[in-house]
């Protein structure tokens, strides 16, 4: 349980520190693209109202509200089932992962209005539309972590 407050924590922080240095140290959101490593990495500025690829996204505010509270729930869920037994580390980690994820796209939405995703990956002769964050990052590695690390199976195999 330590161990997934512990990376809880530190996928939060990472999270916000690297949108406050994009966002605002570097004006992306004045801005609107920087490129890094063209066509690889990207800074792409996209406020996101809804979730993954902008579904379920409204210019409304209780949609907004909606999303806080169903992120907030998700991780409430996360932890007390995670706080309920021991686990094994990967189990940790993941939830930690998925937690940390949420509670910073939470922020984003309470400071800001709209998750503020900004990584943008491409290859040469392809131009992915879409941005995305290190919360985002996070929440698909600890759902797919949760998904591969849970059950008695992979704890007896680990123990």
């Amino acid at each position: 349980m330590r161990l997934a407050a512990k990376v809880t924590a530190g996928v939060l922080l990472l999270d916000q520190v690297s949108k406050y240095i994009v966002v605002q140290g570097m004006h992306l959101d004045q801005r609107g693209a920087i490129d890094v490593v063209p066509p690889y990495l990207n800074f792409r500025m996209a406020w996101n109202r809804g979730v993954n690829f902008g579904l379920f996204s409204g210019e409304t505010d209780w949609m907004r509200w909606v999303l806080i509270i169903v992120a907030l729930v998700i991780s409430l869920w996360v932890w007390v089932w995670i706080a309920r037994e021991p686990h094994s580390r990967r189990v940790n980690i993941s939830a930690g992962l998925l937690v940390g994820g949420a509670l910073g796209n939470v922020v984003d939405r309470l400071v800001y209005g709209a998750v503020a995703d900004f990584l943008n990956m491409s290859l040469p002769g392809w131009e992915n539309p879409y941005s995305f964050n290190v919360a985002d990052v996070a929440i698909f590695l600890g759902a797919v972590g949760l998904v591969l690390f849970t059950g008695k199976d992979h704890r007896a195999n680990e123990g």
